[in-house]
């Protein structure tokens, strides 16, 4: 079973060839859920797309009745065989799929492993494959709705990309000529595209093609001037230097330590896979960062998907950042040695097309060298697992139009007060998400069995979602037992934590983790409430218990809500959660 984005809207098997889809509304509905597959997409979210002026009264009715039909169509189709179901989840439904049946993933993939510069004769094949995929302007079929304009305008923007840097690799080969040939048509039809037509102007001068190149320079300047009032931009100004000057700027080109004018690294983890809910959190975090050069800060307690969550988003929003996406785990709570900013700016300038040999040595100099290459780019920067603001402040880009995502277990107070980052705090899953959580690794059926047992099973976890794959991990592996088995064996407080770990994971490795950055004193609290108090404590009692001045103990509450380790409900009175308990009691002093 195929699905095809990158062109007319289609779904096909060998079998029974292309399916029926009906008319262009469920067409465009399922266009929808395609593009957000494996992620629940709400009845209003479906009910804007399709609907060009003010949806009728009995919208959710029709999108209903295109959903219903959709799932009797992939049925029909045997979708099942191939890892395809429809489900509903309240008022959403998920397209639950494996990413390769869609052509959009099939083409990230291969236009993220072309290495144009580093291995272009690779890059062609895998271009020229990816550009196969289409069949002409994305989301044919669909009704014209801003949602889907807006959708196909990124798609094609990562067509002419892939375009582009086919052409690069085909410069890098001394083939010009191709690289002329692939662009010309693009270059025509996207007269207003400064970087297509630069790319072009380079390709044509290498082909011995000056003049041509000279004449695509002044119609672009003369297109620019009279339709939108403005003078050429960087590239084409720089493209048109070297035309006149190309002995001077290949001089310049050997002594300079510069990057690779067109790389565009794709270092994002791939795609979480049962990603689903925190739509309210995602929204935010991209009104965070609708601004220039915006930080974003995630932090939350051990275990409650930080990483995931801004994996997810940065793939969602993967057209919004033609220039790459950097990521880096900087360790800070990996229980082990943490990323030293160096090191993590030699990979990002390696992987912005710096060569090795003229990456500077000092931090000072590599972060000032990154933050140039940068600038007038739009990159996304997603700086995972943090410790401390030091760690993180060399590794910020300077421009305006790139975005940064931070992850932390510490508040990081210090990023928020010199670098203007903008908070955002993840929490633990509510019960229906969490249920739908153990629904996607367990299989809807297996959950649906006994609804309460998973409720119960979604408040022993706590909504964490580390805990709750961690369980499943237990149910996975014995297939025999009911969720109810699994929820009557977490409530023995004895061996929860035990339960909730597979293999090197877990929730004990992970607040391990966290508490091993305390110091001993803070380590010592932790202990204690763990052992002497319930869930909630308040400061004269902790400082009564432990003879120590109020403030003091004050100030070490607040080290560990800091660390997300308990919260602070009430001024003086903070709350800790059973796991992060259960693991205090069982610590050594």
């Amino acid at each position: 079973m195929e699905f095809s984005l990158l062109g007319p809207v289609t779904a096909a098997t060998v079998a029974a060839g292309e399916l029926p889809l009906g008319p262009a509304k469920r067409r465009s509905v399922l266009a929808m859920l395609l593009l957000q597959a494996n992620t629940t997409v709400s009845v209003a979210q479906l009910i804007d797309s399709v609907w060009e002026d003010e949806p009728p009264a009995h919208a959710r009715t029709v999108v209903q009745g295109h959903v219903s039909r959709l799932r009797a169509t992939l049925a029909e189709a045997g979708a099942d065989a191939y890892g395809v179901s429809l489900a509903t989840h309240g008022s959403a439904y998920l397209l639950r799929l494996p990413e390769a049946l869609v052509d959009t993933y099939r083409f990230g993939e291969l236009v993220a492993r072309a290495r144009p510069v580093e291995a272009p004769a690779e890059a062609v094949g895998l271009l020229r494959e990816a550009l196969g995929l289409w069949h002409g302007p994305a989301l044919s079929g669909t009704v014209p709705t801003p949602p889907f304009a807006a959708a196909a305008h990124a798609l094609e923007e990562r067509r002419l990309h892939a375009v582009e840097s086919l052409a690069r690799a085909y410069g890098a080969l001394g083939a010009h000529d191709h690289a002329v040939a692939a662009l010309v048509p693009e270059a025509a039809a996207q007269p207003l595209r400064e970087s297509l037509v630069a790319t072009l102007m380079l390709a044509l001068h290498r082909a011995g093609r000056r003049s041509e190149a000279m004449e695509w320079y002044h119609r672009t300047r003369r297109l620019l001037a009279d339709d939108l009032g403005v003078d050429p931009g960087e590239a084409l100004r720089a493209a048109y230097g070297q035309l006149l000057a190309p002995t001077a700027g290949a001089a310049a080109a050997e002594t300079a330590p510069h990057a690779d004018p067109w790389a565009t690294p794709q270092l994002l983890p791939r795609r979480p896979a049962g990603f689903l809910g925190r739509d309210r959190e995602l929204d935010g975090l991209t009104r965070l960062l609708d601004g220039s050069g915006e930080v974003a800060l995630v932090t939350g307690p051990a275990g409650v998907g930080k990483t995931a969550f801004a994996a997810h988003w940065g793939h969602v929003h993967g057209a919004a950042f033609p220039d790459g996406r950097l990521f880096a785990d900087l360790r800070g709570f990996s229980g082990g040695e943490e990323a030293q900013p160096c090191e993590v700016l030699r990979e990002f300038l390696l992987a912005l097309g710096t060569p090795a040999d003229r990456i500077p040595s000092s931090q000072q100099a590599a972060s000032a060298l990154y933050r140039s290459i940068v600038a007038g780019r739009k990159l996304l920067v997603v700086l995972d697992n943090a410790r401390s603001s030091a760690q993180v402040r060399p590794l910020l880009p300077a421009g305006a139009q790139c975005a940064t995502i931070v992850t932390s277990r510490s508040r990081l107070d210090g990023l928020v007060a010199t670098d203007s980052a903008r908070p955002l705090r993840l929490r633990a899953l509510g019960t229906e998400e969490g249920v739908a959580l153990l629904g996607t690794v367990l299989g809807p059926d297996r959950v649906a069995e006994d609804p309460e047992a998973a409720a119960e099973l979604v408040a022993l976890c706590e909504g964490l979602p580390l805990a709750l794959r961690a369980a499943a991990a237990q149910l996975t592996a014995r297939p025999r037992w009911r969720l109810a088995r699994l929820a009557a064996a977490l409530r023995d407080e004895r061996q929860r934590l035990a339960l909730l770990s597979a293999e090197d994971t877990g929730v004990a490795a992970a607040l391990r983790a966290s508490v091993a950055r305390l110091s001993e004193d803070d380590a010592r609290l932790l202990s204690a409430l763990g052992t002497a108090f319930s869930r909630v404590v308040d400061v004269s009692a902790v400082a009564a218990l432990a003879g120590a001045d109020p403030d003091v103990t004050r100030y070490g509450l607040d080290r560990l809500a800091e660390m997300h380790l308990v919260d602070e409900e009430s001024t003086g009175r903070y709350v800790m959660t059973d796991l992060v308990k259960l693991f205090a009691q069982r610590r050594p002093e």
